[in-house]
């Protein structure tokens, strides 16, 4: 570790101390920019400070890994993927989800053909946040936060479901906020995904529901598989109705029982995929940006699926009214009105990126 970041130095001495670190620390990131000790950058900030920083550690030829989401519109993404390019520095995106051993496995096992095409999936992203959540500053708000639960929570969920079953042609949604009256964002969203080969995918992101649950479950031609972990094989019996095929429900199950755990999971998983290539002088990893751009233009699609009313074709082009930041502000609602923050709580560092990491 050679240094620490953030304009609290309080809180970056106290961070310092609790894990015994000796390194730097500095209140302005462009301190380090020419520091050339530094070969990895991880930024932890809120959302509309990532495009900016990453940009400028990338083409100061540092490698970088950033919190999700990614950045708060396309345009910020193609322009951190420009300097990647330029720079040939490596730069990934947090989807630590990826990295746990029922999604490793679930994802090989789909990969397998044992269920045959994938007809429809099943995604749940359920989380519970109270008002107090929204306190926060820049929490609930478009401008700050870039969205709600779509973005910052459900945003885990549709990086599996794209890397599992690919990106679909289009996108239909509606959004809503039923529970969080300091906040401007929605706190549920449903949408549904259409392929190209007629399967169908639908997802809901929420932060109001209770007990948190959280599913992923995918229907094959021959079965069904889901996480967390569950088999159901059917035949037909001659009226078309539905037996047990027991048989396949086994063949799959010892697939899935044979794929080889990972050695590091969650993010520790994510850091060794990024460490291994920098150190292999490669710039492969799991989720680089072009991954973090898909699960962003996915939330954009659901954005403008669900403000337009209407379905909305994928890939997005750069014409799309919600491509750049400016257009999502302005065509975004506003739920509820979020009380403007204080010069002194836009001054607590009590702020992490995403849906809580935070340095």
């Amino acid at each position: 570790m050679v240094a620490l970041v953030n304009h609290n130095i309080e809180k970056a001495i106290r961070f310092r101390d609790e894990f015994q670190l000796d390194c730097l620390i500095v209140q302005d990131y462009t301190e380090l920019l020419d520091n050339e000790q530094v070969d990895l950058v991880s930024i932890c900030t809120p959302p509309q400070l990532h495009a900016r920083m990453a940009s400028d550690f990338l083409r100061s030829g540092k490698h970088v890994i950033v919190e999700k989401p990614m950045a708060m519109s396309l345009e910020e993404c193609d322009q951190m993927l420009e300097a990647a390019a330029e720079s040939r520095t490596l730069l990934s995106v947090v989807g630590q989800n990826r990295f746990l051993d029922p999604h490793w496995k679930l994802k090989h096992t789909l990969d397998s053909g044992l269920l045959g095409k994938i007809v429809h999936a099943q995604v749940d992203s359920y989380w519970w946040r109270g008002e107090n959540y929204y306190d926060l500053w820049w929490r609930g708000t478009w401008e700050s936060e870039g969205g709600g639960c779509t973005l910052n929570h459900g945003v885990h969920h549709l990086d599996m479901l794209q890397w599992m079953m690919g990106m679909p042609q289009s996108v239909q949604a509606v959004i809503s906020n039923t529970s969080h009256r300091n906040s401007e964002v929605e706190d549920i969203s449903i949408a549904i995904l259409s392929y190209p080969n007629g399967s169908l995918a639908q997802i809901a992101s929420s932060v109001i529901h209770h007990g948190q649950e959280r599913q992923m479950v995918f229907q094959g031609e021959r079965a069904r598989i889901s996480a967390p972990w569950k088999v159901c094989a059917s035949s037909q019996l001659e009226n078309g109705f539905p037996k047990p095929n027991t048989e396949l429900e086994k063949e799959i199950e010892q697939y899935y029982e044979s794929i080889e755990t990972l050695q590091y999971s969650g993010f520790a998983g994510q850091i060794d995929d990024i460490l291994t290539a920098i150190e292999n002088q490669s710039l492969q990893v799991l989720i680089d940006g072009q991954e973090g751009r898909r699960v962003l233009e996915l939330i954009t699609a659901i954005y403008e699926a669900s403000i337009t009313k209407r379905a909305v074709s994928l890939p997005l082009t750069k014409d799309s009214p919600f491509y750049t930041r400016e257009g999502i502000l302005a065509n975004a609602p506003r739920f509820h009105t979020k009380p403007r923050p204080t010069m002194g709580q836009m001054n607590d560092q009590n702020s992490g990126g995403g849906n809580g990491h935070s340095l």
